[in-house]
């Protein structure tokens, strides 16, 4: 069994327990710093939002779009704890640049986020041994670690008996058992937290007899190169030879080339790697296994029963199993299994149309008496039509549609919440592997069903590199949230009235996102056919277990996305509804002319004259233009362009309803302007077209470059212009 050499393991020990100690009772750090760790699907997410309530922040961690939650937890004794939400990786030997931000920061390798004081460790309880494979690398850091035991009435639901005071002294660290969802256990884990000083890991493990000398070389090299301490440097050289060999070793050893100039580690791990292969030696799986072993062995001692302790957990544990066989045995069915997703999309949307009538209307006329009474209060001039026309107009054309969103997200949430969602990549990935990617690449394209920026986001899980790329330039093909007002706003107009079918409408909108999938499918087979060639990837996932849905989750999810949304709302579409206005107001027109008259006159005019040539075979005329043009800010600006455009109503008058304007709208000759197929023609634009410049930042920065987001931009606008084209030229000559 192999230890740290005796004059650097009692000097750690006392370094690191006295940096403890300063963080948590004063110094230069009163604030102490925890980074939360674990495995996808081990409820680290769950467990962070109940310590941290409200009090978090979300970014992007500098360089790479990886989403960096930081949360303020309170101490036993009132005293503010930073809370890092790390991303969740399987190993520290990381394969995604999600996995590769968690080994960074616990190595103090982001200039940025300082190396975390502790660490908490959230473990899967049901699959203890798995999850206990990252912990274990965790504690080669040598910092203070909690460990905490999520999901135990799971665990106890399938016959697991853990004996936790048993794991907390093999590992010397404590141990507390939580269900995160309940809201047990959390007192214990914050009165853990609070503690002044908390002993390090004393965890040991068999070494393979051939690589230990590897182990103490390159740890010397990696502290006499780069000065670091000897519990750390001993992590990083096991990192370096697991990393070995595999895809992850290309930038472990890159990084040892960042961090040690004189590069004798990259010489020390070059060496040995080549006596290695000489000898027949597979490093790397050797020391996999060897950790395995430990944690085997481990697990043997604290997992105190295997079997229900009665036959009362027996028939519990046999009931729960069964119940989520049946369960699986329709959801993920060949035939069943669609027929549930279909019927689930159905109802997702049955309820987008009918729950959110009412409050629709609410909104819709308070917006309107908000704007009477602006008019009424205010005389009559450029400030009055600037707040009610552009500011009002603008912004409660999109917050309109705020319940619809909701409704969304709250299904989306549920899914998430009770794991059905892994179910849906699971039997999605038959249909995937026809167009050569896998189940793992329809997370992230269910994703940007929400919103196409998490959704490019999450492809940084999928481990090849040709795959990856491939579900970033589809990913916004599928329809997201911001698409949403413009398909209502158009299925308002194509089919409006009371008297039309709910059931119509439902089945107008899933023809615009089974529309908007199909083409991401099919730009996904022809791009894995020509330029990203590649055999399509086995996939390998974990199905977690079926939970009660967190509602508490759900609905913080909820007022996090309704708080963005307004926040875009309030700003970006606020600011772009003014510059529209200004852009349809002046230069202004000769005396005498209309309203017409002096929007064609105006900076958005002419603007929109510019691309009419380009657009009218496609039914759209000039003031289409104009919101295309401005959709490219965001999708959803295409509804407050068209208020600006089409809803300057006379001071005197009630503001009339988009969607009549629009109906009321003609080509100068007098023929309507949104007729029901330049309606559906304008749905399809928007299924296609790449109408999002935050998304187009996003793919260059997952990218790295330029090439691919002008490469999406070219063929998505190009397929958009390609469809409405033989759409509208097909429909007019069949008399549509």
């Amino acid at each position: 069994m192999t230890t740290l050499p005796e004059h650097l393991s009692s000097s750690s020990a006392v370094s690191t327990e006295a940096a403890s100690a300063a963080a948590v009772g004063g110094g230069n750090r009163p604030s102490p710093t925890y980074a939360i760790v674990g495995n996808p699907n081990c409820g680290k997410s769950t467990l962070f939002n109940a310590l941290t309530g409200l009090r978090q922040k979300i970014g992007n961690y500098p360089g790479v779009t990886v989403e960096k939650k930081v949360g303020t937890a309170w101490s036993q004794h009132g005293q503010p704890i930073t809370l890092i939400d790390l991303p969740g990786s399987y190993s520290l030997a990381a394969r995604s640049p999600d996995e590769a931000v968690t080994r960074d920061v616990l190595f103090g390798r982001r200039a940025e986020t300082a190396a975390p004081d502790r660490i908490l460790c959230i473990v899967d309880a049901t699959n203890l041994e798995r999850n206990l494979y990252l912990v274990h690398q965790v504690l080669d850091l040598g910092r203070p670690v909690i460990l905490v035991l999520n999901m135990m009435d799971v665990a106890r639901a399938s016959g697991l008996a853990i004996d936790a005071s048993h794991l907390e002294h093999e590992l010397g660290i404590p141990v507390i058992p939580c269900e995160a969802v309940n809201g047990k256990g959390i007192v214990e884990l914050r009165m853990a937290m609070s503690r002044a000083s908390l002993p390090l890991p004393r965890h040991a493990w068999d070494v393979p007899a051939e690589i230990a000398p590897a182990v103490a070389e390159l740890q010397a090299a990696l502290m006499e190169g780069e000065g670091k301490p000897a519990l750390l440097a001993r992590a990083e050289a096991l990192l370096l030879l697991t990393a070995a060999g595999s895809a992850a070793a290309a930038r472990e050893a890159s990084d040892v080339a960042t961090f040690a100039p004189e590069s004798r580690a990259a010489t020390v791990l070059s060496h040995w790697q080549s006596h290695w292969r000489k000898e027949g030696v597979d490093w790397a799986a050797s020391l996999v296994a060897a950790r395995y072993d430990a944690i085997s062995a481990l697990c043997e001692r604290v997992v105190a029963q295997r079997k229900p302790v009665s036959a009362a957990d027996s028939a519990s544990a046999a009931a729960h199993a069964s119940r989520s066989d049946r369960i699986d045995a329709v959801v993920t069915h060949p035939l069943w299994g669609w027929l549930v997703l279909g019927g689930l999309m159905t109802l997702i949307f049955f309820s987008i149309f009918t729950f959110a009538e009412y409050p629709m209307d609410w909104i819709d006329g308070s917006v309107a008496s908000f704007a009477d009474w602006v008019k009424e209060a205010l005389p009559e001039g450029d400030l009055r039509d600037l707040i009610t026309d552009g500011a009002i107009a603008g912004v409660g054309g999109v917050v309109v549609f705020l319940p619809q969103i909701l409704i969304l997200f709250f299904f989306i949430g549920l899914l998430e919440s009770t794991g059905y969602m892994a179910r849906e990549a699971f039997i999605m990935d038959r249909l995937m592997s026809r167009v050569g990617l896998n189940g793992k690449s329809f997370i992230p394209m269910l994703s940007s069903y929400a919103c196409a920026i998490p959704g490019i986001m999450a492809a940084r899980t999928i481990e090849n590199h040709k795959d990856r790329l491939v579900t970033i330039l589809v990913a916004p093909l599928m329809s997201c949230s911001a698409r949403l007002p413009v398909y209502l706003l158009m299925i308002a107009a194509l089919l409006p009235g009371d008297t039309v079918p709910v059931a119509s409408k439902v089945g107008l909108m899933l023809l615009m996102y089974a529309l908007g999938t199909g083409g991401a499918f099919g730009f996904a087979w022809l791009f894995k056919k020509t330029l990203l060639k590649g055999e399509p990837p086995l996939m390998i996932m974990e199905l977690p277990p079926y939970r009660m849905p967190a509602l508490r989750a759900v609905a913080r999810q909820m007022l996090d996305r309704a708080g963005l949304f307004l926040k875009r709302a309030g700003t970006i579409i606020l600011s772009i509804s003014i510059v529209l206005w200004f852009l349809a107001t002046y230069p202004r027109a000769p005396e005498g002319a209309d309203e017409s008259g002096q929007l064609a006159q105006s900076f958005a005019g002419q603007a929109g004259h510019l691309i009419e040539p380009a657009i009218e075979p496609l039914g759209f005329d000039w003031q289409v233009g104009i919101g295309l043009i401005t959709s490219f800010a965001a999708r959803e600006v295409f509804v407050s362009t068209m208020g600006v455009v089409f809803n300057v109503d006379d001071p005197e008058e009630d503001t009339t309803p988009l969607r009549e304007a629009l109906a009321a709208a003609t080509w100068p000759d007098g023929r309507p302007l949104f007729t029901p197929l330049v309606c559906l023609n304008l749905m399809i634009f928007y299924v296609f077209a790449m109408q999002c410049v935050a998304t187009v930042a996003v793919v260059r920065r997952e990218t790295n470059s330029w090439r691919w987001p002008l490469f999406q931009i070219g063929y998505m606008t190009g397929t958009a212009w390609l469809a409405c084209f033989v759409v509208y030229q097909v429909g007019t000559a069949l008399g549509f």
